[in-house]
């Protein structure tokens, strides 16, 4: 069975978008990074687990994909944007009740139904379902306790306000399966769900 692993990059006080015009993350997803190597490494290994990413309409009609398909082109030996091709080498999946079509290569679209559409995904062999956000479609998959495990890279900034994505979901218990820290900063918790393995 395939985990569903939602990451998102997230402050100290457990906002995953600021309300205003911070720069809040060590990486604003450009070319400028502040991650260190060590970071940069762990990040790839997540992506050699996974072969397929879901997205929402949202996400997947705001750029997700060309900025990813762009990086591994412009920099196809540098093994930081190793992630980048694995982005276009996995199945994608839109999740949609208004997309009848994919414009996007190794996408499909998919029925908005996310409980029908995520379990059948887990279902048979091959790498894990990865997850990055918008924070309205990781608030439903929240909801719908439908995330395995959870990837927060916690950036060293307060908000104060912001968008959050636990809002919907209600109470819950999570189990701690990993935590470190780096020095530029960022600390990775990674969680999962209580009675559910790891």
């Amino acid at each position: 069975m395939k985990k569903l692993i939602l990451q998102m990059q997230m402050s100290v006080d457990g906002f995953v978008g600021a309300d205003e015009d911070h720069r809040w993350q060590l990486w604003e997803w450009g070319d400028d990074s502040d991650w260190d190597d060590a970071l940069k490494q762990d990040f790839n290994a997540v992506f050699e687990t996974v072969d397929t990413i879901l997205l929402s309409r949202k996400m997947a009609e705001e750029g997700y994909l060309t900025p990813w398909g762009n990086a591994a082109r412009k920099f196809p030996k540098d093994r930081f944007y190793a992630f980048a091709q694995r982005i276009v080498e996995a199945q994608k999946v839109v999740l949609s009740d208004r997309l009848r079509t994919s414009r996007w290569e190794r996408t499909r679209v998919a029925s908005g139904d996310l409980p029908r559409e995520v379990n059948a995904l887990k279902v048979g062999e091959g790498g894990n379902i990865a997850v990055f956000g918008g924070a309205g479609f990781a608030s439903a998959l929240i909801a719908a306790r439908l995330v395995d495990e959870f990837q927060f890279f916690i950036n060293p900034a307060v908000l104060g306000s912001g968008r959050r994505i636990f809002d919907q979901g209600g109470f819950a218990r999570l189990k701690l399966i990993g935590s470190k820290a780096y020095a530029c900063g960022m600390v990775v918790n990674r969680y999962a769900p209580t009675g559910r393995a790891t």
